[in-house]
């Protein structure tokens, strides 16, 4: 069981998540490396900030000698590697910078994680662990068909954010079996919830109603995601760090298949109810709704099965789509401060 846990990534919006559970759920310790970029929020974890098990160091993954200085000084029992540039639209418009971060940075990490692994203890080293996060993205488009991913689906990733995930999940594997760095990978659906940027999807629906600004919907809307509320995932990578198999990877969904245009829909109904002044005298926060052209190499499915997660980890979700939308949007009513600086940037 780790004592001590390095995560990457932690001021942006999963890792502020996990590291508020770990702080408020666990006795850990949590050293919080984030090199506070665009879509890194230190605010996030204002809550846990002034516990004395939380540590955070403003460094880049990238940076062999600070990543190095990072071990040498925390001596972590885990690594959760969450850092990473994740934006489908930023990536299209500009990869490079995903290329950097996503491969580059997750080599380097695994390198200085070797390295400081290889000279543990005996004990130590047989439970020291590095796990990394992805996406489903990796796995590219399920079309219309009825399948889910699992872990063994073929990677296909379709834009330069999933193929430089993917880059990163391959690495991982290979560290695993060429030096034996003991590894762990989950793979997560769309995920939503508080303190999320406000590029992403539900995040800008609610905001641009609020704001009476058009919601702008790729293609038709029929675009179908599984959503995962961002509480759900921090409990599940809790969950495999503590107990999972050294090598495996475990997919982490939501059970929520839904269109675009139906999340669009419903928080837009949710708003009607939960801040019924509406901007620009319109009568209803759909009237607000605008169809665009789709984005390049966009994939119309994706879908997780996480029956491996649930049957050997005893992990599920707690909230379904409409109990975490309606918290979700609940948050962001209340915490206008938070994202109204941001919005700029998104």
């Amino acid at each position: 069981m780790p004592k001590k846990i390095i995560v990457t990534g932690g001021a942006g919006f999963i890792g502020s998540s996990l590291i508020r559970h770990l702080i408020r759920t666990t006795k850990y310790y949590v050293v919080n490396i984030d090199k506070l970029s665009y879509a890194g929020n230190i605010s996030s974890l204002k809550s846990i900030d002034q516990s004395d098990r939380y540590y955070f160091e403003n460094i880049d993954i990238c940076s062999s000698k600070d990543i190095n200085l990072c071990f040498q000084k925390y001596k972590p029992d885990a690594i959760i590697h969450l850092a990473a540039e994740t934006h489908v639209d930023r990536s299209i418009a500009g990869p490079e910078e995903f290329i950097y971060s996503n491969i580059n940075g997750t080599f380097n990490l695994l390198e200085q994680a070797r390295s400081y692994w290889s000279n543990l203890g005996a004990k130590k080293k047989k439970n020291f662990r590095f796990h990394h996060v992805s996406t489903d993205e990796v796995f590219g488009d399920l079309n219309d068909t009825k399948d889910k991913f699992n872990e063994s689906t073929p990677y296909n990733p379709s834009s330069p954010y999933s193929a430089s995930k993917a880059s990163s999940d391959h690495l991982v594997r290979a560290w695993r079996r060429t030096y034996g760095l003991p590894v762990l990978i989950t793979n997560c659906s769309n995920n939503y919830g508080p303190y999320q940027f406000p590029e992403k999807l539900i995040p800008r629906v609610i905001i641009n109603a609020l704001l009476g600004k058009k919601i702008p919907v790729y293609g038709s809307g029929q675009q179908i995601r599984d959503w995962l509320f961002v509480d759900d995932h921090a409990r599940a990578l809790i969950r495999v760090i503590e107990d999972g198999k050294v090598g495996d990877t475990y997919n982490i969904g939501g059970c929520n298949e839904k269109s675009n245009i139906y999340v669009i829909r419903y928080i837009c109904k949710l708003l009607d109810d939960l801040s019924p002044s509406h901007p620009k005298n319109i009568k209803k926060y759909d009237e607000l709704i605008s169809f665009v052209k789709d984005r390049p190499g966009g994939d119309f499915r994706y879908a997780i099965d996480a029956s491996k997660i649930a049957n050997e980890l005893d992990w599920s979700p707690d909230e379904t789509f409409e109990t975490g939308l309606r918290k979700t949007v609940e948050w962001y009513l209340s915490n206008k401060d938070w994202w109204a600086n941001k919005i700029n940037d998104a």
